[in-house]
């Protein structure tokens, strides 16, 4: 079995304008080989210098050990600023703070258990929508983006995706990821604030439009909580967490910033992972049967049932690995440091990439390779500890980290236990990173119908 597809790499030596040309249309094939096996490697241009950090130890240090020295980096942030707002996935520091210790408690190990009807709801109505696929070549892509909608819908407001105001923010969101790079400008020239900034055709206006949706909802569930007569759903418990140091909770704005962050992060990471474990298992059919089988525990109906899914489990760990949705992380250094004998200055860029880490060649045994049995592994244990980071790590690791290990696995169940996936002969995907990892010409399977059913 050939190995999984990835990205073509570029020459180590290009022009800066080659280099910003291609970072702008695929940030992975922008990339020099040399980062699948170099510890430390550094970045000049007139305007900034960056650092990609692939040392175990060193992504610790930023990550986990010393957060605070590393903010957040506003050259990433510029770009999806007119949907995101000041959400938590963009502010840093005492304001970053308050808003995980508001948002964190709606995603503790308690509320997944209560979600987790909700996520079935969702998987189920896939399997519903996917029935009049069969047969024919199927964009899978397309349809991991619904149901990974529908599960935040379902989750955070009580509401399928089929809603009215549901299926308008999922149209607009569909039109603002096709026009959004995951960088503009400000990426690569540091622009003063009172500049205006430069973005695709229809990002303002898309924006504009899903956040207006959402305050729709927003406003809609703020007076249901002061009527006494709200859903208990993750919306009414962010929305009625205190700050426990002020007593203050989410405003209107507020909560609509936070809702954007919850859609863009819980669908469209979701959506990527989801499409392409479903084509790795469509690449290797022996365990695609292994967890259709393991998916007969799907009779029972409740939470406890995750604790049976192993085997999906260690599939979807695996494909987050080969393709994490957030391929590249940035943090900016805010006071000199030394690393590996090379001076780091205040300002500079500390690139994570869970693209490299989770491939280089002098960490993980058969790097490039598909193989869910890893992880019982010495060397995936060691590797899990030290070097994966599908959901970052230390005090900013994603707070759905949780929900989306639920999600992921779970959805993939229900999936491969209803259809087995075949790949679509002459449509290998090719791997680029825009807003997340996704396929250049879509993700093209074929469905035909298992006996078994839900």
């Amino acid at each position: 079995m050939s190995l999984p597809p990835k990205p073509p790499a570029r020459p180590d030596r290009v022009s800066l304008w080659r280099y910003m040309k291609l970072f702008r249309q695929d940030l992975l094939s922008a990339q020099p080989a040399r980062l699948y096996r170099a510890w430390m490697a550094e970045f000049r241009t007139p305007f900034f210098r960056s650092f990609l950090l692939n040392q175990p130890d060193l992504v610790k240090t930023v990550l986990k050990d010393r957060p605070d020295d590393f903010p957040k980096s506003n050259r990433i942030s510029e770009g999806l600023r007119p949907l995101l707002g000041n959400s938590v996935f963009l502010t840093n520091g005492e304001v970053w703070k308050r808003q995980r210790q508001i948002i964190d408690p709606a995603f503790e190990g308690g509320r997944l258990k209560d979600t987790f009807p909700a996520m079935r709801a969702s998987a189920e109505a896939t399997v519903v929508r996917l029935a009049e696929r069969v047969g024919a070549p199927v964009e899978i892509e397309e349809e991991t983006s619904h149901a990974a909608a529908d599960v935040i819908f379902r989750t955070l407001f009580s509401i399928p995706i089929e809603h009215a105001v549901a299926a308008q923010v999922f149209t607009r969101f569909r039109a603002y990821q096709r026009a959004q790079p995951i960088l503009n400008l400000a990426a690569f020239v540091p622009l003063p604030k009172w500049m205006p900034r430069f973005y695709p055709r229809g990002t303002k206006e898309n924006a504009r439009e899903i956040r207006g949706l959402i305050g729709q909802l927003t406003a809609e569930r703020m007076a249901a909580i002061e009527a006494g007569t709200a859903l208990d759903d993750l919306a009414t418990k962010i929305m009625t967490t205190r700050d426990p140091q002020t007593g203050a909770r989410f405003d209107t704005e507020e909560m609509v910033d936070q809702v954007a962050i919850f859609f863009l992060a819980g669908h469209e990471t979701s959506a990527s992972a989801l499409a392409w474990t479903l084509y790795l298992m469509a690449l290797y059919p022996e365990w695609q049967d292994r967890v259709a089988e393991e998916a007969d525990a799907l009779r029972d109906p409740g939470f406890s049932v995750m604790s049976k899914l192993r085997v999906s489990r260690d599939v979807f760990r695996e494909a987050l690995r080969l393709y994490p949705p957030v391929p590249m992380m940035v943090r900016e250094a805010t006071c000199p440091e030394r690393f590996r004998d090379r001076d780091v200055p205040v300002g500079a860029q500390m690139v994570l990439s869970p693209w490299h880490l989770h491939r280089h060649s002098r960490i993980w045994d058969n790097p490039d390779g598909f193989d869910p049995d890893r992880w019982g592994t010495q060397n995936g244990k060691a590797c899990a500890r030290d070097a994966y980071i599908p959901f970052s790590a230390g005090p900013r690791v994603c707070t759905g980290a949780g929900f989306a290990m639920v999600e992921g696995p779970l959805l993939l169940s229900v999936l491969l236990r209803a259809f087995r996936v075949t790949p679509v002969e002459g449509r290998a995907p090719v791997p680029v990173a825009h807003l997340t990892v996704r396929s250049k010409d879509g993700i093209w399977l074929k469905l035909e119908r298992r006996d078994r059913t839900l």
